[in-house]
């Protein structure tokens, strides 16, 4: 099913409006404000857009909010909710899945494999940590002066140690940049062994560019060559058992 930004925009009003409070309780937001900024970067859509929806339906539904309750609901919106208002919370909720996730197969998948980590890798908590900061960063890195100039190439998908690879229009030099989230403006950030080593290697070539806030009003702070800044990184280390399975042909 192709949906344009403003079709998700729509349903996830729908979804926030029809189910309240258990809907943000199953996606794993603790507040509204929290939902819609990161639902919205997520989708690269303005985060008042989906609250905007969210008012639109909340009069024809049993919340304690009002809504937009002194004018008619309007036909774009009208088609939605006809088509989507005899939907179940869980039905519904994969919806809103499949249609934020930007790999809803692998995503779900991952979800399902980890399930007894649950408390931990919710769906917002996954979103906050990783595609809801990545589009923010894209969104906003033309805007940043020392991003200005240079042609972005995402390679979150290539595991080389950053999720944005900033090239030069006249030579061969590049940035990376690995982008971490948070939900409130302050929270650990960890860096895998690659991510370190990468960052080492390429100094001030190398960008941690941190999106913090979600849960109120998202903004971002950037070191430039990490390992050497403000920041003191501690070397933790797991030891855990791996296990592997054989069998002969």
């Amino acid at each position: 099913m192709k949906l344009s930004t403003r079709d998700k925009s729509i349903l996830i009003g729908l979804f926030l409006s029809k189910f309240d409070i258990k809907g943000l309780e199953l996606l794993g937001f603790g507040g509204f404000t929290e939902a819609v900024n990161t639902l919205g970067y997520a989708i690269g859509a303005k985060p008042a857009s989906l609250k905007n929806y969210r008012d639109e339906f909340d009069p024809l539904f049993p919340n304690p909010r009002k809504g937009w309750h002194k004018r008619k609901i309007r036909d774009f919106c009208k088609v939605f909710y006809d088509e989507y208002n005899d939907w179940d919370i869980n039905t519904f909720l994969q919806l809103i899945k499949s249609i934020v996730y930007s790999n809803y197969e692998v995503e779900t998948l991952v979800e399902k494999a980890t399930r007894k980590k649950a408390k931990e890798e919710t769906f917002a908590k996954r979103l906050i940590t990783g595609q809801a900061a990545e589009q923010y960063f894209i969104h906003v890195h033309n805007q940043i002066p020392a991003f200005q100039g240079w042609i972005l190439e995402d390679t979150t998908k290539f595991g080389c140690g950053f999720d944005f690879k900033l090239n030069s229009t006249s030579s061969d030099k590049f940035l990376g940049v690995e982008v971490k989230g948070l939900n409130g403006l302050s929270g650990n950030i960890a860096l895998t062994e690659k991510e370190y080593s990468v960052a080492r290697y390429l100094k001030q070539d190398y960008f941690l560019f941190v999106v913090k806030n979600f849960i109120d009003k998202p903004t971002h702070i950037i070191y430039q060559n990490p390992l050497e800044n403000d920041l003191k990184f501690k070397k933790i280390e797991t030891h855990i058992i791996q296990r592997s399975y054989s069998t002969i042909i």
